[in-house]
């Protein structure tokens, strides 16, 4: 059973899954740009201090899978590095920690209800980021009607090559694109 919980109140139970996903260079790659793969084997330490910090300008929720958090997600309003300067623009990010939350749809029905979350607070648009490299992410955004509004080239490093940031972004209220699947 999926459930998604809006963090309030940091726990040291929290903060040590946040950190094990912080310094899994598998995930780095995906949730961070860097210059040089070297970055990535960099320890990081989040404190109960910084995870405080976060929550006063980010609203974060915690992705449970069997009552084991897999993920988390979150939106910021109007940061600085939006690509598309909109007031009133939801910044999302969404991190699968944990491999059995991955490739099962978790991603798709997490991203569905952090739109429910935006759109509850008034939000009418939402804009992300994407690595080029990471296909299967891009892919569940063109799904649920997110559109690449630009790309920001040699962004980050992924096996030896640059690859740019696909800034992407999407209008709640409006008509979605849908898109139809067949199997052969």
């Amino acid at each position: 059973m999926i459930q998604f919980a809006a963090l309030s109140e940091p726990t040291p139970g929290i903060l040590k899954t946040l950190n094990r996903w912080e310094n899994d260079t598998a995930l780095q790659a995906l949730t961070r740009p860097v210059q040089s793969e070297v970055e990535l084997t960099e320890p990081r330490q989040l404190t109960m201090n910084d995870l405080t910090d976060r929550l006063k300008h980010e609203n974060i929720y915690l992705i449970y899978m069997d009552d084991q958090l897999i993920g988390e997600m979150s939106y910021m309003i109007d940061p600085g590095h939006l690509y598309k300067k909109e007031p009133g623009t939801a910044w999302i990010g969404i991190v699968i920690g944990e491999t059995k939350g991955r490739g099962n749809g978790i991603g798709y029905d997490a991203m569905k209800y952090l739109e429910e979350q935006i759109k509850k607070n008034g939000i009418k648009r939402i804009e992300l980021g994407v690595f080029a490299f990471n296909r299967r992410a891009h892919r569940i955004y063109q799904k649920l009607g997110y559109q690449e509004i630009g790309r920001i080239e040699d962004f980050t490093s992924w096996q030896g090559e640059m690859w740019p940031d696909i800034r992407m972004e999407k209008y709640l209220g409006t008509q979605q694109r849908i898109y139809l699947h067949s199997t052969k």
